[in-house]
C-alpha cells in the first residue's frame, strides 16, 4: 500500500534532519511513502472558532489532494502538522454539512469524502511491528539511557492523540526496541512553551530547564522528540538556559528517526 506523506513547511528548512533521517529510516523498513504533490501549509494551528470554516481549508486541501491521487492515508512527522491535519479530518467526517461548505470554498479541487486516514510516523512504525525493528538493529544502543518527550500535540486532545495523553509509552518501545533504556521522566508531557519562544523566549527557557534537570535528574543521557517546534524550545534555547541558571550543563536533544537511523546502521 503506497503512503502519501505530508512533510510540512519546517521539515524543508529548520527541521530538515528529522525529514533526512526519517525518509532513511523508512526506506531501510520497506516502507512505501510517496511525497504528496503540491501540498501547502497545513494551518499550523488547529482552529478552535466554530464558526470559521476559513482555517480548515489548509488542511482539508491537503487531504482532498491526498484523496485525489488515491491514497488512503497520509502520515506526518511534525507533531503540530499531525494535530492539524487529524483534528480538522475528524470535524469534517463528523460534520456534513461543514464538510459541504469547504468543498464549495475550494471549488477548483475535487471534493473531499472525509475517507483519508491521518497517521504520525511512530504509530506507522508501531504497526510495522517493533520486533521487526529489533531484528534488524544492528548497532544496538546499549547503555544509552534516554528520556522520551512527547510535548502536547502527539497526545492531545484524547480523541487524535496517538497514546496515553497521560502515561504514553509508544516512545518508550520504540527505544527499547533499538536497545536503549528510557529512563522514568515526569516531564516528559509537559508543554514546552511552544510559540511564547518568539515573544517571552525567557519563559521557554524555564520550561525547559525543568524538562532538562527532570531528564537528568532521572539519568538521562539524552532526550528525543518527533516535534519541531519542541526540538527549538528544548535544544537551541540551552543558550538562554545557561544564561539563566548558573551551572545548567547542556543536554543532547535529537530526533527520534536520528537515534533510529544510528541504530539500523544507516549513514
Amino acid at each position: 500500500m503506497k503512503l502519501a506523506y505530508f512533510p510540512g513547511c519546517t521539515l524543508k528548512t529548520t527541521a530538515k534532519k528529522l525529514e533526512t533521517s526519517a525518509l532513511a529510516v523508512a526506506e531501510t523498513l520497506g516502507l512505501k511513502i510517496e511525497e504528496l504533490p503540491n501540498w501547502n501549509c497545513c494551518g499550523t494551528v488547529y482552529s478552535l472558532a466554530s464558526d470559521d470554516l476559513i482555517k480548515q481549508l489548509a488542511p482539508i486541501r491537503n487531504l482532498a489532494r491526498a484523496q485525489s491521487f488515491e491514497y488512503k492515508t497520509i502520515v506526518t512527522l511534525c507533531s503540530m502538522c499531525y494535530n492539524t491535519l487529524a483534528q480538522s479530518n475528524i470535524l469534517v467526517k463528523n460534520d456534513g454539512e461543514k464538510l459541504k461548505k469547504i468543498n464549495e470554498f475550494m471549488s477548483e479541487e475535487e471534493d473531499y469524502r472525509g475517507e483519508v486516514e491521518v497517521k504520525h510516523f511512530l504509530t506507522l512504525f508501531k504497526e510495522f511491528g517493533l520486533e521487526n525493528i529489533k531484528k534488524i538493529v544492528k548497532k544496538p544502543l546499549s547503555k544509552l539511557k534516554v528520556a522520551c518527550y512527547y510535548g502536547c500535540l502527539l497526545l492531545r486532545p484524547k480523541r487524535i492523540g496517538i497514546d496515553d495523553c497521560e502515561q504514553p509509552h509508544i516512545l518508550e518501545e520504540l527505544v527499547l526496541s533499538l536497545g536503549a533504556e528510557p529512563v522514568n521522566f515526569p516531564y516528559q508531557v509537559e508543554c514546552c512553551g511552544s510559540y511564547h519562544t518568539a515573544v517571552k523566549p525567557e519563559i521557554v527557557a524555564m520550561r525547559a530547564y525543568r524538562i532538562l534537570e527532570n531528564a537528568r535528574e532521572n539519568g538521562a543521557d539524552l532526550v528525543v522528540t518527533s516535534c519541531p517546534l519542541c526540538y527549538f524550545n528544548l535544544k537551541d534555547r540551552q543558550r538562554d538556559v545557561k544564561r539563566l541558571y548558573a551551572g545548567f550543563k547542556e543536554m543532547p536533544v535529537l530526533y527520534f528517526t536520528e537515534i533510529m537511523a544510528d541504530a539500523l546502521g544507516i549513514t
